[in-house]
């Protein structure tokens, strides 16, 4: 085993290994029904007897460069699958992320049962990407899944590239440049890709979007150009990509993990809540981190393995009595609970008040606040993305200052602790002027000392046939905080998060195509007959 291998196995604090011989396999031929040969490797334990198999899908280098993963999977007990996808790491085919993983995941089962080491039992293991070939093949496995772990990612495409239905245009440019470079030699890699956060600043502002992938990669992106020609969630385009619906048909045990600040947070969220209404029993583990913490990737890793080895060894060692296991920040400690939000529950409404006022009472009569959004000078995201797929520019509170096209609603100090666990929600009675717009959502933590610590946020993109005028309803990233004594709540409301989110030109022109730009002017209304909140699960 590699020095760096070892390294792993520490940091994520995995169990020891059953044996240190693993026979590998490399290049294992795999073709598709229509003609592709997808590359594989196998990891077989030696002396062990037969074993139940883990099998890994990706589009990354898990196969070629991060294979001490799949040697630590083998060590403990498992035969290891690792195959990549169409266009990388030697497949054929051209690189078709998401829509394609249900047909190619489903060959490759069929091939796997052909092999005389395979005993029908299977279990699949995998963050980010590599979580969401799970749940392309979950209900085509059929029994033979007896175990699986969806860390950092949810089932459906769509809801991933186009949260509220815009698109998440930083963390998208970032993903097309990193696969893009990520076979070449690593040192080549980490500089070409960490360097190209000023390109990818250029990419977000050129116009025409469906031309951004050149800007980012210098090359055209055939899935980037796939994505802008399809934005809406309707869009019979997205059924391949979409594995949500499957979700009550799915009977393997789950262990879903994510952190509150994961991109990918409220897609894992909701397919554990499927999944629980659905009768079944995941696992469900969140923590203070973010897509890309090492932190999250080795808590997945050991997470699994021991999900893994109870389901498929009956090896119970490790694993917790409790299914959910959240850390709630504020009070910053772990608490293990029945389920996820505890029924314990109730909403609590915090209304938008005149002056920036936020408080539990109904608001008075009230002129409504106004402010512009001009496209051409987008609100900015107050959070960055990881170096490695962000885009270079000015990050924190402070971009947000002096900002008019920001509202600010901040409560009283707070008489007592408040915990919110659950999913928020803003319930905004708006007016604008056009009838293609954006609305964004954040609420923060104020402490005494001033500063500020994000609880939840989101942004949902509107179109109508007329100008919106209404009721704007947004549910918001799922939380749990703690609202110490003294703090206060604060609620800002824009119509945009860039370059998080794109920029809503305003037009109704489809993101592709569009280059024309216009303002709008936005109300949001706070009266007796215009009640706008934002809805928090309290405790």
């Amino acid at each position: 085993m590699s020095i760096t291998a070892k390294i792993l196995a520490r940091r994520a604090k995995l169990a020891p290994a059953e044996t240190k011989d693993v026979m590998v396999e490399q290049d294992l031929p795999i073709p598709m029904p229509d003609g592709i040969v997808l590359l594989a490797d196998h990891y077989a334990p030696q002396g062990l007897g037969d074993r139940p198999t883990v099998l890994i899908r990706s589009v990354y280098t898990d196969r070629t460069k991060g294979a001490m993963v799949s040697r630590l999977v083998a060590e403990r007990g498992f035969h290891v699958v690792v195959v990549s996808g169409r266009g990388t790491c030697g497949s054929g085919g051209t690189l078709t992320p998401f829509v394609s993983e249900r047909d190619d995941g489903l060959a490759v089962l069929e091939w796997l049962r052909k092999q005389p080491w395979f005993t029908g039992e299977l279990g699949t293991l995998g963050q980010s990407y590599n979580g969401y070939t799970q749940w392309a093949i979950a209900v085509g496995a059929g029994p033979e899944l007896r175990a699986m772990s969806t860390s950092l990612i949810g089932s459906n495409a769509y809801n991933l590239i186009y949260p509220g239905g815009a698109l998440a245009l930083e963390l998208f440019l970032g993903w097309i440049s990193m696969v893009a470079q990520q076979e070449k030699p690593l040192p080549v890699y980490l500089s070409t890709v960490a360097s190209g956060g000023r390109r990818r600043a250029r990419a977000a502002r050129h116009l025409p979007l469906t031309e951004a992938d050149t800007v980012a990669i210098g090359a055209v992106a055939p899935h980037w150009r796939d994505w802008l020609a399809h934005p809406d969630a309707g869009d019979p385009w997205w059924s391949a990509g979409d594995h949500s619906r499957d979700l009550p048909a799915v009977s393997a045990p789950n262990h879903l993990v994510s952190g509150w600040d994961d991109v990918a947070l409220p897609g894992l969220v909701r397919d554990y809540q499927a999944l629980r209404k659905a009768g079944r029993e995941p696992y469900l583990t969140i923590g203070p981190w973010r897509h890309w913490d090492a932190a999250l990737s080795t808590t997945a890793l050991r997470e699994s393995l021991v999900w893994l080895r109870a389901h498929l060894l009956q090896d119970r060692n490790g694993l917790r009595a409790t299914p959910v296991r959240i850390y709630v920040r504020g009070a910053e400690e772990w608490r293990d609970l029945p389920a996820y939000p505890p029924a314990e529950v109730r909403p609590q409404r915090f209304y938008l008040g005149a002056n920036g006022a936020l408080g539990g009472d109904p608001p008075a009569d009230s002129a409504p606040d106004r402010y512009r959004f001009d496209p051409a000078d987008p609100t900015p995201a107050v959070a960055g993305m990881s170096r490695m797929i962000g885009i270079s520019r000015r990050t924190g509170e402070s971009v947000l200052a002096g900002r008019a096209d920001v509202l600010t609603y901040t409560g009283e100090p707070l008489p007592a602790d408040l915990e919110v666990i659950g999913v928020p929600a803003a319930e905004l009675h708006v007016t604008s002027s056009l009838a293609h717009t954006d609305f964004y959502v954040r609420v923060s933590d104020v402490a005494p000392s001033g500063t500020i610590t994000q609880v939840s946020d989101a942004l949902r993109r509107f179109a109508a046939d007329r100008p919106l005028d209404g009721m704007a309803e947004i549910e918001l990233a799922p939380a749990a905080f703690r609202f110490k004594r003294g703090h206060r709540i604060r609620v800002q409301v824009a119509s945009a998060a860039y370059p998080r989110w794109d920029r809503n030109p305003g037009t109704g022109e489809p993101p592709a195509t569009a280059s024309a730009m216009r303002a709008a002017d936005q109300q949001i209304h706070h009266d007796p007959s215009r009640p706008s909140a934002v809805v928090l699960p309290v405790t």
